[in-house]
């Protein structure tokens, strides 16, 4: 059961990009305080992070307040402190004023079973969802509003806030799910109603596929920004796989490691080159994919139905065709071409470069400009050698949380 109030006192409209080395200008409320010191920075708790949808930014709820950073280069764009307690998600729409925000179980006035839609160039709440139970998560696209409870999913207009789509799936305390952000594709992927089963939904085209990705739990999936690509990983955490969404074909299988893994995070870089994969080992993991895709850029959904494809490994000239000589490929057993003899460990293709990080640190990692991956939890951003691949060079390290406005 859910409850949705929407502001009539203006339109429900995003408004133009905010740039991100300049705070929206706004008159503020009483109750709307801007925290312009870092005098209590030991009494604030971490209590989320996470991307825009182009990973130019990511939002940052604590105990206190909720900030909004720029990547590249690295600033504080503005931070909020409500006065009523912390945001346990800050979720942001691009670049733009609205941001959705689902408060903490210390806050006062925005309790965790609720959606508040925040207007930033009117520092206020214009809409608001209520549920009977705790938010997991909530993913914003131009069009759509998905909010992600344990067992069910729903999503709404952006527009007009009414309920187009009930998901029922097995319990989710994780809030998995993920949207592709392209205009010309609406697909949604998360966990189905069976352990390892992911549901994909191209809403633009009316279908439906089921996707048996693991045996065990879903722990974390990713769509391309198209919504063509799917990359999963289970709670063992030790294999990653990449999906054809419109068929449900795997395209891909890499091997993080041996030892079972918590998998914080998994990103597929936007030319459809890398992926990368941070895990509480401390290590974030970079592979090279094997994986073209047709159509990602055609103007209409319905002309990209072909899909992504997968150039295999024992043609070398197609594999030669799809990695450029700019680039390496992923290392392997030297007995791989024994594939089928040998136990299917001994033909995993394993990472391509690599970042080590320590282990009692929780963080998500995006992939940055030439060749570079923004950690977020260790605060800095490191690069990788395309060619040769092995340990990655740090270039920078920031605490994001001391910086000030």
């Amino acid at each position: 059961m859910t409850s949705t109030t929407l502001s009539t006192s203006s339109p429900f409209l995003p408004r133009p990009s905010i740039e991100p080395t300049q705070p929206p200008v706004s008159n503020d409320p009483p109750s709307f305080t801007r925290i312009n010191d870092a005098s209590d920075i030991n009494q604030i708790e971490l209590l989320s992070v996470s991307w825009n949808q182009d990973y130019g930014c990511f939002a940052a709820g604590t105990s206190q307040d909720f900030r909004i950073y720029n990547c590249q280069p690295f600033k504080e764009t503005f931070r909020r402190n409500l006065k009523t307690g912390g945001f346990k998600i800050v979720e942001m729409l691009f670049r733009c004023n609205i941001l959705a925000l689902v408060g903490g179980e210390s806050n006062s006035h925005y309790p965790p079973n609720k959606v508040i839609i925040w207007d930033d160039h009117q520092s206020r709440c214009i809409g608001e969802f209520a549920f009977r139970s705790e938010v997991r998560a909530v993913k914003l696209r131009r069009d759509r509003i998905v909010v992600v409870l344990e067992h069910k999913i729903y999503v709404y207009g952006f527009m007009d806030l009414k309920l187009l789509h009930q998901i029922e799936t097995l319990a989710n305390p994780r809030g998995l799910c993920c949207l592709s952000h392209h205009s010309n594709t609406s697909v949604l992927a998360c966990p189905g109603l069976y352990r390892g089963l992911i549901r994909v939904e191209h809403f633009g085209l009316n279908i439906m596929k089921l996707i048996n990705a693991h045996d065990s739990h879903i722990a974390c999936l990713t769509l391309t920004l198209d919504g063509l690509l799917l990359a999963t990983a289970s709670t063992k955490g030790t294999l990653i796989r990449i999906f054809n969404t419109m068929d449900g074909t795997r395209l891909q299988e890499v091997r993080r490691g041996v030892d079972r893994a918590d998998i914080y995070s998994i990103a597929l870089s936007p030319n459809f080159q890398w992926l990368a994969v941070s895990s509480d080992k401390g290590t974030v993991h970079i592979f090279h994919l094997r994986v073209r895709v047709f159509g990602g850029h055609s103007s209409s959904q319905q002309s990209s139905v072909q899909g992504p494809a997968l150039l295999h490994q024992n043609s070398s000239t197609s594999l030669d065709a799809l990695i450029p000589p700019s680039t390496g490929a992923n290392p392997s057993s030297s007995l791989s071409f024994m594939r089928g003899v040998l136990p299917k460990y001994f033909s995993s293709e394993w990472s391509f470069a690599r970042f080590h990080l320590p282990e009692d640190t929780q963080f998500i990692a995006a992939f940055g400009s030439q060749n570079t991956v923004v950690v977020v939890g260790m605060n800095g951003r490191c690069s990788f050698d395309p060619v040769h691949g092995g340990e990655m060079l740090q270039q920078e390290y920031v605490r994001f949380l001391k910086t000030k406005t």
